[in-house]
């Protein structure tokens, strides 16, 4: 029988999957909220066809119940993707936190618009939340994009190294350079914001309109030296 013992896991990628119980009653708000923002903004283009990205300033300019549900909601999940990916690494089960919000803003997809492949800095953690897009079956089904139509691709950090790597069967295990995240209203994806990722083409009925964000996570006790937890 073979036995894990001389596998060592190294340099996981971890990925937070959330749910928000109050989507169905908050999205269609934040959904016509955006969409006024959109046309009130003197910078956004006159074809709605084209990608839009609001300005990362949606936490001074967005007053609402139904959006601070909705950050309240973001900065709880994140608290729990941050506690489980650092199991075993902070010298302590869960330290004092301070979850800091850097930016939020907002982003409206259609007629077959993307954002093509980037990473987040100047934070430890990003995360997306889908406001609206096509029903899920509706959505796969379009006749040229298909099942990858809006989806939220990520790559694994190997991809840029497969174009020279040998392959065989040894490593299949890396076959599978990237991961894709379908669009489902109501679903918050956190993820290390070093990870490359883009917003696939879109093409649908309604617009995809997602909440993107960016965060900084630090102990409360104002120092993140691990050492200070470890002495304690």
């Amino acid at each position: 029988m073979l036995t894990p013992t001389p596998l060592l896991p190294l340099w996981p990628t971890p990925l937070g999957l959330h749910r928000f119980a109050q989507a169905d009653s908050v999205n269609t708000l934040l959904a016509r909220v955006f969409q006024a923002m959109r046309a009130t903004d003197p910078h956004a283009p006159h074809d709605k066809r084209t990608f839009y990205a609001s300005g990362d300033d949606l936490l001074e300019r967005i007053r609402l119940p139904e959006w601070d549900a909705l950050v309240g909601f973001i900065v709880d999940s994140m608290r729990q993707t941050v506690v489980l990916a650092n199991q075993g690494a902070w010298p302590v089960a869960t330290p004092g936190l301070q979850i800091a919000l850097r930016g939020m803003w907002f982003q409206i997809a259609s007629q077959g618009s993307h954002h093509d492949v980037h990473t987040h800095g100047n934070c430890s953690w990003s995360g997306v939340y889908c406001v609206q897009v096509d029903p899920e079956a509706q959505r796969a089904a379009h006749p040229v994009l298909g099942a990858g139509n809006g989806v939220t691709r990520f790559y694994g950090p190997h991809f840029n190294h497969l174009g020279g790597a040998h392959m065989d069967f040894g490593n299949a295990y890396l076959l599978s350079p990237h991961l894709d995240v379908p669009p489902l209203p109501g679903q918050l994806v956190v993820f290390p914001s070093w990870l490359a990722h883009q917003a696939m083409p879109y093409a649908g009925d309604a617009e995809r309109i997602i909440v993107s964000f960016n965060a900084s996570v630090h102990a409360s006790s104002g120092s993140d030296q691990l050492h200070t937890y470890a002495d304690a």
